[in-house]
């Protein structure tokens, strides 16, 4: 058997009222009976208040060693006006090293685009953190039409494939990586 690996689920957006829990719910819920990841959730919006870090946690150290134990993030980022959230891009570039040499997935969701210009743009920034970006993810266009008031998708089976081919191309990312990285540290490669 193989040792779980830690795959960190990222908030992208701190609006009162965002629509952000109810698809990152969904994917927690998919991903809650995995074999291979464990999950931890980083939410901006809990780092803003240090909601559910500990009363004595300096949120800054929080997500830096957050983001180091992770061996994986699947950001689930809304598109705000054709990008994507200030409080993502905040939460991003309070960290570098960590994010060094790890794969990132994205669920994405927005009106007629379902937040693809958001992940376009997260690409070029992960890139600047020598992070591997996937082609593969998940797409909400018109997001709010797709799940009832309890945060239940109408038509789970249509997002199913999607899902599972970006989580077996994640899943192979984070092992490759994280291999190699412990064969040798990212940092030493260029030094």
């Amino acid at each position: 058997m193989t040792e779980k690996m830690t795959l960190a689920v990222i908030y992208g957006s701190a609006r009162q009222g965002r629509f952000c829990d109810t698809v990152a719910n969904w994917l927690i819920r998919e991903l809650s009976a995995s074999a291979t990841f464990t999950l931890t959730i980083i939410d901006p919006a809990r780092l803003r208040t240090s909601r559910g870090l500990g009363a004595a946690v300096n949120p800054g150290e929080w997500l830096e060693r957050k983001i180091a134990e992770a061996d994986a993030f699947i950001v689930v980022t809304p598109e705000y006006n054709h990008g994507y959230p200030a409080a993502l891009k905040e939460l991003i570039d309070s960290v570098y090293e960590p994010w060094h040499a790890k794969p990132v997935a994205f669920v994405s969701y927005g009106g007629a685009s379902g937040g693809i210009r958001a992940v376009e743009q997260l690409r070029q920034v992960f890139g600047e953190l020598h992070a591997v970006t996937l082609r593969d993810g998940v797409t909400f266009p018109k997001a709010w039409s797709k799940f009832d008031a309890a945060g239940n998708l109408y038509k789970p089976e249509e997002l199913r494939a999607p899902l599972f081919l970006m989580m077996d191309r994640l899943t192979w990312w984070a092992r490759v990586l994280k291999q190699a990285r412990k064969t040798k540290p990212y940092n030493e490669v260029a030094a």
